[in-house]
């Protein structure tokens, strides 16, 4: 089969297109004839090892753990191993691959039974695959470490990418005043999906025009922690889905001791994949509460360009790869 596989980190480069073993189920395992993939930001950290940290799961000197990248993945169930129930060859499902090693960049990708769910019928399969990782990031985000409840001012800071356009529609969904923090050319993508007020970070700054928000959601776009606390209500929450080194060493650093210390809260968001869910996601998209946003489609052969394009920072909404 064909795959892009990596060998180093370092950047696009190190990316090569190529054939190699196709892969044979395990007895608990779905193999999976891959129809599309989608590209996330975990994907060029894993490349970049970046934060260094990645080395730890991936392989300290060179990747060792994985060696194709892709989470998210959608496609035909090919076969199954002996202990599988769930699922037949021909059934159309999607799911998070990231905890069997990514490899959704591939023509076949085996996996467990549990990182899969049946595709709504109503659902491309570019729309499906836009959502796992992204999708259960921003869910966890605002449903979870947010607390969110009806009612609430909450800001999404860096709306416009994958996780941010899913934010903007889960806090709506719960009932929230929402306001997004995007460049000028997406805030009409902003309100299309539902936020009650669009900031554009490159005439305001939303640290500094006075309002206070109940929960902040950041994405993207580098702030401190203190400037989000200056944002924040007295009991208001900033939740760190995203973004750069340095505001993750923060977030994990310094945020259970602001957290211990006072009444606002910061928390470093994590998201693991379950069915329940992508189910759950899966219904509100078959049932048109929530969409994807879709900004780039590439060919398999072209990961390296659409990675490259996610790592700038720029997409507007998710990045597909076309598999087959």
């Amino acid at each position: 089969m064909k795959a892009i596989i990596y060998e180093k980190y370092g950047s696009s480069d190190v990316l090569q297109y190529k054939e190699v073993q196709k892969p044979t189920p395990k007895a608990n395992e779905v193999l999976l004839k891959v129809k599309t993939a989608s590209v996330n930001a975990a994907d060029w950290r894993m490349m970049k090892a970046d934060p260094f940290l990645v080395r730890f799961y991936a392989g300290l000197f060179k990747p060792k753990k994985i060696s194709i990248l892709g989470a998210d993945v959608a496609g035909t169930v090919e076969a199954v191993g002996k202990r599988i129930t769930k699922f037949r060859p021909g059934d159309e499902v999607f799911g998070d691959v990231f905890a069997s090693g990514f490899g959704a960049f591939a023509e076949y990708k085996c996996g467990k039974e549990d990182e899969f769910v049946l595709k709504p019928s109503n659902i491309s399969f570019d729309d499906i695959v836009a959502l796992p990782l992204a999708g259960m990031t921003a869910l966890h985000s605002i449903r979870d470490f947010g607390k969110i409840e009806a009612g609430q001012n909450v800001l999404i800071n860096g709306a416009s990418g994958g996780v941010g356009t899913f934010a903007i529609q889960l806090a709506k969904y719960f009932g929230a005043y929402v306001t997004a923090v995007c460049s000028t050319s997406k805030i009409g993508q902003a309100m299309s999906l539902g936020a009650d007020q669009v900031i554009d970070y490159t005439k305001e700054d939303f640290i500094q025009n006075g309002k206070k928000y109940d929960l902040i959601v950041g994405v993207n776009g580098y702030r401190s922690l203190s400037e989000y606390k200056s944002a924040l209500n007295p009991k208001g929450r900033y939740v760190m889905a995203g973004g750069g080194s340095a505001q993750l060493f923060q977030a994990l650093l310094l945020g259970p001791f602001v957290s211990l210390t006072g009444r606002q809260k910061i928390i470093a968001a994590s998201s693991e994949p379950n069915q329940k869910d992508l189910i759950f996601l899966s219904e509100l998209m078959g049932s048109s509460k929530i969409k994807s946003v879709i900004d780039k489609r590439y060919k398999l052969e072209e990961v390296p360009q659409a990675i490259q394009y996610v790592e700038q920072g720029h997409a507007a909404g998710k990045v597909i790869i076309t598999v087959s």
